[in-house]
């Protein structure tokens, strides 16, 4: 008996994908970036829309459209006619803290169809981890052939991990890193999260010493030329343009746009180096869900979260 199944994936591309590889079942397109901004654990409710509302506008311009944004949500009002959800979510972060979101919202409407996850990541024969737009169509059916269905310890986890992250101290989500579990990319993605605060040396994230890094040991040509070495060689975080276009526009003490490319200022090699903590020069106060990335700073030697001084009690 062939079963109707609804599809969860993250984001237009991999839905326009999958429509092009024949895929005729409902499918609902989550659009949205958890990983960066401030979130509540009750995902199902106006007071987390409007909160997600107001930041897409402040931080990135972005008008929420209501109307398409209910048009896919009310697909989860008639669950009835399904008999199971696959999402279909990538091997980083940013897709990760979407599933986590979206777990817990089908959670949260008490939703007890089977979940299944369709994850992408490490292809054999290939170099580089891949998203699942990238796959070629065989790939890609082979991923959905072997998909793996959540158990309800995985259920949990996600959870438990959701409201963490919602939380104030995320040094709590460490012990998660170890957990064994069915989402086989998720330890990567939480030691990735971790690193996102400042160094508490340079006052640099993984990602903005990266991006420093790029700058100094290739012959970047343009502010565009930076931008695509940044999206092909950023691990597991999986930002989109306008996030790491915020991220280079942040840095921008560090290095000098000239005649012969782009190359790094005294204090870029000087924040590479280690030499002076620019936390507060680059201000980059966004939230990562109920914690504000100025409020700590990452400890290497202790490898955990250190509240920022003006933040201790």
């Amino acid at each position: 008996m062939t079963k109707n199944a609804l599809h969860i994936t993250n984001g237009n591309a991999l839905t326009d994908y999958l429509r092009e590889l024949d895929f005729t079942e409902e499918i609902l397109t989550w659009q949205e970036i958890l990983c960066e901004g401030p979130t509540i654990p009750k995902i199902d409710s106006k007071e987390f829309f409007d909160l997600r509302r107001e930041f897409l506008k402040t931080y990135y311009d972005i008008e929420v459209n209501e109307k398409e944004l209910q048009k896919e949500l009310v697909k989860l009002d008639h669950i009835e006619q399904y008999d199971e959800i696959n999402l279909w979510f990538e091997y980083d972060l940013f897709c990760h803290i979407n599933l986590l979101g979206v777990i817990n919202l089908l959670h949260q409407k008490e939703i007890k169809k089977p979940l299944y996850l369709i994850c992408s990541g490490r292809i054999k024969g290939e170099n580089s981890l891949k998203g699942l737009a990238e796959l070629s169509s065989g790939q890609l059916k082979a991923h959905y052939a072997n998909k793996v269905l959540l158990t309800q310890e995985d259920i949990d986890l996600a959870i438990a991990l959701w409201r963490t992250y919602c939380g104030k101290d995320h040094n709590i989500l460490k012990p998660y890193i170890v957990t064994k579990s069915s989402f086989k990319y998720m330890s990567n993605c939480l030691k990735a999260h971790l690193k996102r605060f400042p160094d508490q040396k340079s006052g640099l994230g993984t990602i903005e010493g990266n991006i420093l890094k790029i700058i100094n040991e290739n012959d970047i040509k343009s502010l565009n030329h930076l931008l695509v070495y940044c999206l092909n060689y950023q691990g597991y975080y999986g930002y989109g343009d306008l996030q790491l276009e915020r991220k280079i526009e942040k840095l921008a003490l560090f290095y000098s746009v000239e005649d012969d490319g782009v190359k790094l200022t005294r204090k870029g090699h000087e924040a590479l180096l280690k030499q002076h903590n620019f936390a507060s020069e680059i201000n980059n106060d966004m939230d990562y869900g109920g914690v504000n990335r100025l409020a700590y700073q990452f400890n290497v030697e202790e490898n955990k979260l250190i509240k920022t001084i003006k933040n201790v009690d």
